[in-house]
């Protein structure tokens, strides 16, 4: 029994170690064939305290509760007893052998007895989930609905024969040292000693030697069949999930949501678009590459988490694309973009010299990353068109993927070099650029909305000075041009007046941010009128005492905060939720009229998600006497889209569920008297859905309301009514 315990243990680890080696090379060496990315190294000390807290206080996993605290021990447990690994190898030779120094220490024994349990218990519930996940929410509502089953149970039942090897080695270490008593350094494995205290010594040892191989065989099994799939991320991800929490886009931990990043070229440098194309009549001068055409032209970064993602499908089920019918699942492209990198590697990695890269990978290199099933097309276009851009998935995931910006880049070469996107998008486009906001109006109508409020609103550099303008005030496409957005501005800009905030706008001036134009994929358009507008602003607030901007479009104040520094343009946003919020709190304005009803409120994505603001306007909703509260079931975190978001506010919804009926679908089943939100895209995109039902299906006088409105109609007192004239005597 020792003698064919130790070979087979031998055998079985060198093969493992040797074939896990090579994945691991292979697996460099595939991430390394991505662009480059200089903005994922320096910050060393961030980064590790990042990683630090990621890892040790399971930040993401723990939102999920029970399926946190059980992954937490199995993860801790996969790396801390490792060691138990080194005293199987020991007891092959010697049954009773332990651990120089540590081995017979009660601190190290009873960490090996608890975490070993709990790591066992831990595996066990992760089983049950995924067991009872699977057959009762079939189809789409399964998270782990088009994962890899045979490797996620595989590496589960793996962990729990390796914990479960552990407590056995444990109670037979006890019935060999005779212990015929309770002992602390048996805390939990006490009951198997008294099991096993009744065998021979010889049949204790053979024992010992079975269950020591059994574990060393288990374990390196393990690693053989990693070795030999080396794009098993639910396996791999143990590992590269190290490598890539601590490359994240932001060192000190913040998901990859806001600001969208550049189009970076070869040398990882961002692209400047008045200067891409000097060298086009340089017949040996590289094409330039805007945007993700080839799996290669991610970067490298991208390449690492596409072999990260566990397959988990928390990403899955918070999409709102999924939950709707549509072909995009974050998980599905992100695991189907690593099969493709994978199966091309070889190809890529073999230099100029393709003679001897196998058949399979020079196919797979002639795929279009996008295109149709007839096309052999590696992602379907309409997977790539329906995203909203919500963040949901990069909120979620535990593992740090940028599902976002992965997509944006795929847009942006279909976009700026195929020009192939959906039609009604290039009306926006258009509009965009001849008229600088996506109706294609005048600029005189931007100012219209003016005429139709009874108090001066300033324009900054015409009619109010800028020495003494505390906020201005950027109203936005939609708030000066869409009707119902236009009451959210007419009631914050009164608000404002009431509280006797020092505000301006920019009047005509103001142009689109470009917000729809980027997340659809047109940098270079994002660029023109963002500098347009980095330039009006500089100019006009050149003399304003602190240059704040108060935005009641989140899509604007996303893009104004965090994507107009990457133009020169920093200032300091603020979004109308949060002044309304502080006036409130300042006493500048006070909520004294009832509104009464049930309220539920609706967390735009780019105010939520992107940018972390939840508790504004909440806030204000709970200082208005007479409202009373209730959530959707989906809200703060776990949000859903509207589904205008990612430029769809200008396309279609042909494929599945409208993403707006789902969201309104789940607001009606709380019945409530109001709904509302602080976004005009997602205002517009809910009172749609509401309008379209047919006649009962929802409450005649249901109202969609911008919290603003609910604040200006609770801050206007109630007119008096006027005495009755006293009767002639």
């Amino acid at each position: 029994m020792q003698l064919a315990a130790i070979v087979v243990s031998i055998v079985v680890t060198v093969v493992g170690i040797a074939l896990a080696l090579r994945a691991v090379a292979h697996i460099v060496r595939y991430t390394l064939t991505g662009r480059r990315d200089p903005t994922r190294l320096g910050d060393w000390k961030d980064r590790g305290i990042t990683l630090a807290r990621e890892f040790l206080g399971h930040t993401r996993m723990l939102k999920w509760n029970v399926m946190g605290v059980a992954h937490w021990f199995v993860a801790v447990g996969f790396f801390t007893l490792f060691l138990t690994i080194v005293n199987a190898f020991g007891q092959l030779f010697v049954a009773d052998w332990a651990l120089p120094i540590i081995g017979h220490w009660i601190v190290y024994n009873l960490y090996v007895e608890v975490i070993g349990l709990l790591t066992t218990l831990g595996i066990l519930v992760l089983m049950a989930i995924r067991l009872m996940d699977l057959p009762s929410r079939p189809g789409r509502k399964s998270r782990f609905a088009g994962s890899v089953a045979w490797q996620a149970f595989y590496v589960e039942y793996t962990i729990l024969g390796i914990g479960i090897c552990i407590l056995l080695l444990r109670g037979l270490e006890g019935a060999l040292a005779g212990l015929h008593h309770y002992d602390a350094d048996y805390l939990i494995t006490y009951p198997l000693v008294a099991a096993f205290r009744g065998l021979s010594v010889g049949t204790l040892q053979n024992l010992v030697y079975l269950v020591a191989a059994l574990k060393i065989c288990i374990s390196f099994a393990w690693a053989i069949t990693i070795g030999l799939n080396p794009n098993m991320g639910v396996a791999w991800h143990r590992f590269s999930a190290f490598f890539n929490i601590f490359f994240k886009r932001n060192p000190r931990g913040e998901v990859a949501l806001g600001a969208l990043q550049p189009i970076r070229g070869e040398d990882g440098a961002p692209i400047d678009f008045e200067t891409v194309f000097d060298d086009s009549d340089d017949e040996d001068a590289a094409e330039p590459v805007l945007g993700v055409s080839k799996v290669e032209e991610f970067s490298w970064k991208g390449l690492l988490d596409f072999a990260t993602c566990t397959e988990c499908g928390r990403c899955q089920s918070q999409c709102p694309a999924w939950n709707t019918g549509k072909p995009l699942s974050p998980k599905l492209m992100v695991m189907t973009l690593r099969d493709h990198a994978f199966a091309k590697a070889p190809y890529l990695m073999a230099g100029e010299d393709k003679s001897g890269v196998a058949a399979g990978a020079v196919a797979e290199a002639e795929r279009p990353l996008i295109g149709t099933a007839e096309e052999n097309g590696v992602l379907d276009p309409d997977l790539l068109w329906s995203c909203t851009t919500c963040g949901a998935c990069v909120e979620q995931c535990p593992v740090d993927i940028e599902h976002v910006d992965h997509i944006i880049d795929m847009r942006r070469y279909q976009v700026m070099i195929e020009t192939s996107f959906p039609s009604e998008a290039g009306t926006m486009l258009k509009n965009l650029e001849n008229k600088g906001n996506p109706w294609g109006l005048a600029k005189k109508a931007r100012v219209a909305w003016t005429k139709e409020v009874d108090f001066e609103v300033p324009v900054l550099g015409e009619t109010a000075d800028p020495a003494e303008t505390e906020y201005l005030y950027w109203v936005g496409c939609a708030g000066a041009l869409e009707d119902r957005a236009k009451k959210t501005t007419k009631a914050f800009a009164e608000l404002l007046d009431m509280a006797g905030v020092k505000w301006a706008i920019l009047g005509k001036e103001e142009s689109c941010t470009g917000d729809s134009a980027r997340r659809l994929g047109n940098e270079f358009l994002f660029q023109m009128l963002g500098q347009q507008n980095v330039e009006a602003l500089n100019a006009a607030m050149e003399d304003m005492p602190k240059k704040k901007i108060v935005a009641t479009c989140p899509h604007c104040f996303n893009t104004i905060a965090n994507e107009y520094p990457q133009l020169g343009g920093n200032y300091e946003v603020v979004h109308h939720t949060q002044l309304l919020q502080h006036l409130v709190d300042e006493g500048r304005l006070t909520p004294v009229t009832p509104v009464e009803g049930l309220i539920t409120y609706h967390d735009p994505c780019y105010l939520g998600r992107h940018n972390k603001v939840y508790t504004p306007p909440r806030e204000i909703i709970a200082k208005v006497p007479g409202l009373r509260s209730e959530e959707m079931h989906r809200h703060k975190e776990r949000g859903f889209c509207c589904g205008a978001g990612g430029a769809r506010m200008w396309m279609e919804e042909r494929i599945g569920k409208r993403i707006n009926h789902e969201r309104v679908d789940e607001a009606l089943s709380l019945n409530p008297d109001i709904v509302s939100t602080a976004c005009p895209f997602c205002l517009v995109m809910l009172s749609d859905s509401v309008n379209s039902r047919p006649e009962g299906e929802v409450k005649p006088d249901l109202k969609v309301v911008d919290v603003a409105q609910l604040l200006l109609d609770s801050v206007r007192a109630d007119e008096p009514e006027p005495e009755p004239e006293p009767a002639d005597a």
